[in-house]
């Protein structure tokens, strides 16, 4: 991009060099109407000429913006590493000893986290020293907080996975009778989830995950992080795998 605007004010001084002028900072009104005229035709015809011109200047934009965006993740994942990797209160699936950790941001409602389920699952099985962090973010309304309340609040009884795997089946309404359903059958104390839902602990947690996920500039759901890398959206069950390969290269 540097380059095309470079040339888009070497472009600029082009007439007033022709005119034996000397050449003075391109500013609002260091042209006539009339030069701006012949400038905007020479850019025309430049691109009509050879329309790489402006593909060029594109990618070179698109470049600059995404490097932009891998340096804010980067900062920004450095900056909540603790919080990200190493938050003492949040659940962990896979070996919670694994030396591969990755992070997930997901909504218990989010139809794309619940069709990624399958392979987080696969890839869990397939990775034995994978440990995955997970963040409750819920925001998709009120049924996302109830279905938040629920997971974390399972968490203290060793529930949390069979409490997920109850609520982000397809097609499943989170309610109180799905969640009341989901813990019996889970073998888990009805009462005091319930109670534990509604508990500080849990509300701070998610308010915690909700933070965080705005430090890091998250718009949606799932996110997931893989070293210093941020990847908006769902993955399948190869891509995963993947992404996990390459951050045991790079650490390992």
């Amino acid at each position: 991009m540097r380059w095309f605007l470079a040339l888009l004010l070497a472009l600029s001084l082009a007439p007033a060099a022709r005119a034996g002028q000397a050449a003075q900072p391109a500013g609002p009104s260091a042209f006539t109407p009339a030069q701006r005229a012949e400038i905007i035709q020479i850019m025309r015809n430049a691109l009509r000429t050879d329309p790489s011109i402006l593909r060029d200047a594109l990618m070179q934009l698109r470049a600059d913006a995404e490097a932009q965006q891998e340096k804010h993740d980067t900062d920004a994942v450095q900056a909540n590493r603790a919080a990200l990797f190493f938050h003492p209160g949040d659940p962990v699936l896979g070996n919670p000893h694994g030396k591969i950790t990755i992070v997930e941001f997901f909504d218990v409602r989010c139809p794309y986290c619940r069709r990624m389920r399958p392979a987080i699952q696969t890839l869990i099985a397939h990775n034995p020293d994978l440990r995955i962090v997970m963040k409750d973010l819920p925001i998709l309304g009120p049924a996302s907080v109830l279905g938040a309340q629920a997971l974390l609040a399972a968490q203290p009884q060793g529930g949390y996975a069979a409490m997920q795997n109850a609520l982000m089946r397809e097609g499943v309404n989170v309610d109180t009778d799905t969640i009341k359903q989901a813990a019996e059958h889970a073998g888990l104390d009805w009462p005091k989830l319930r109670q534990a839902m509604s508990s500080s602990a849990v509300q701070q947690q998610i308010d915690e995950n909700l933070r965080l996920a705005g430090k890091l500039g998250l718009h949606g759901t799932p996110a997931l992080i893989f070293g210093n890398r941020v990847v908006p959206g769902a993955l399948d069950a190869h891509d995963l795998q993947q992404m996990v390969n390459a951050l045991r290269s790079a650490t390992g």
